[in-house]
Formats: C-alpha cells, sequence, structure tokens
C-alpha cells in the first residue's frame, strides 16, 4: 500500500471512531469514547506505517531529547526576569497613557474645545 493511501486510510478510521461516537449515542458515555480513542488509535498505527509516519517517529524522538538537554532556568531567575517585564510593560502603559493624553489635550486646544 502507498504512503498516500496509508494516510487516507489512517484518516478515514479516525473519522470512522468519531462517526461511531454519534451512532453509538444511546449507548454509554464510555463506548462513545472508546469508539474515538479506537479509532485514533488505529488511524496513529496506520499512518506511523507510512514512510512519512516513520520520519515523523524519528523526529519526535530526537526532539525529545533534545528537549532533555535544554537547560531551564532556576525558579530565581525565572520570577527575576517575569519581574523585569511586568516592570517595563507598566512602564509603557503609563508612558502611553501619557503621549495619549497629551495629544488628547493638544487636539481640543486646536479644535477650540478648551476645558
Amino acid at each position: 500500500m502507498s504512503d498516500k493511501l496509508k494516510l487516507v486510510a489512517a484518516f478515514l478510521l479516525v473519522a470512522a471512531g468519531v462517526v461511531g461516537f454519534y451512532v453509538l449515542q444511546e449507548s454509554a458515555s464510555v463506548l462513545r469514547a472508546l469508539s474515538v480513542l479506537a479509532g485514533v488509535a488505529a488511524g496513529v498505527a496506520v499512518a506511523l506505517s507510512s514512510e512519512q509516519g516513520k520520519q515523523f517517529a524519528v523526529f519526535f524522538k530526537e526532539s525529545v531529547a533534545e528537549a532533555k538537554r535544554v537547560v531551564w532556568p532556576s525558579r530565581k531567575e525565572t520570577l527575576q526576569t517575569t519581574g523585569v517585564v511586568v516592570v517595563f510593560a507598566v512602564t509603557m502603559a503609563l508612558f502611553l497613557w501619557a503621549v495619549d493624553a497629551s495629544l488628547l489635550m493638544l487636539v481640543n486646544k486646536l479644535m477650540g474645545r478648551g476645558e
């Protein structure tokens, strides 16, 4: 079976699981959920058997390995950086408010709407 047909079959299996969810409308919620999960599981299994699916699996494994190598900031560094961002955002908000109020006053004076 060609890769394109495998991907179409995978999509159809997922769609069949969703259709099963609605067909089993009178059944227990567990059976309806299992219908969707079975369709998704079968679709993923078929998709992973294609060449693109195998490439995706390799990419996913390499991504997980790369994420493990990342040096994450400490709690202290995270809080400090967040503090700087919040202070900057508040400062910019105040600055933009002041500029807006000044321009509003200037336009009102130019239009003769003095208060």
